[in-house]
């Protein structure tokens, strides 16, 4: 296969998430997925993808460690990757519209932006990341400042409990715990979440 590929969709029948989670699409979404060789290993894609999707959807969005793009707390678009041989296909879906969501969700824009907007999005975010992914460093200051887990006190599956302090150069969560520091790899840990007050 030649790469890069590029494949966008207005509607998904079975969209789904990190660890098989399922993936609920507005009634104005779009999907988009793009299959390449990456230049390096240690580059931590979803959290360039993250970037990528923040330089597209605007600085009112925020990313949430290590997958999840926020508008105010609400979800409003995800992000994907999966390795086949040595092509990795990086995925993103973001919910345009949504006159009633669940509870948690949300969309990107207040009023149906129509047709149009979804591919344009799409072809923006991955011109953004397939140029992101050649430069020598990943933009790990920019990912910081727009990171809205660093602060927060987060509880992950299967007991974990801390406080985020950090995102290391590898990509990994730096949180302080009762025990002292541990790095959370998106690899090793599931639904990373604010904790209760």
């Amino acid at each position: 296969m030649r790469t890069p590929v590029v494949v966008v969709a207005h509607r998904q029948t079975a969209g789904r998430g990190r660890s098989g989670a399922s993936w609920d699409t507005a009634p104005r979404a779009v999907a988009v997925s793009v299959a390449f060789k990456p230049i390096t290993a240690s580059t931590p894609l979803s959290l360039v993808a993250g970037v990528a999707a923040r330089r597209v959807l605007g600085d009112r969005v925020s990313l949430k460690w290590p997958n999840d793009v926020l508008l105010s707390e609400d979800k409003v678009a995800g992000i994907l990757l999966e390795g086949h041989g040595d092509l990795v296909v990086a995925g993103l879906g973001i919910n345009l519209f949504w006159p009633h969501p669940p509870p948690g969700l949300g969309a990107l824009c207040v009023e149906d932006p129509g047709a149009e907007t979804g591919p344009e999005l799409a072809e923006a975010w991955a011109a953004n990341l397939l140029d992101l992914i050649q430069k020598p460093q990943w933009p790990r200051e920019e990912y910081l400042a727009a990171c809205s887990s660093l602060g927060a006190d987060l509880v992950w599956e299967p007991s974990g409990r801390g406080r985020a302090v950090d995102v290391a150069g590898d990509g990994s969560l730096v949180v302080l715990t009762d025990e002292g520091e541990v790095r959370l790899s998106s690899g090793a840990v599931r639904h990373v979440r604010r904790q209760p007050e």
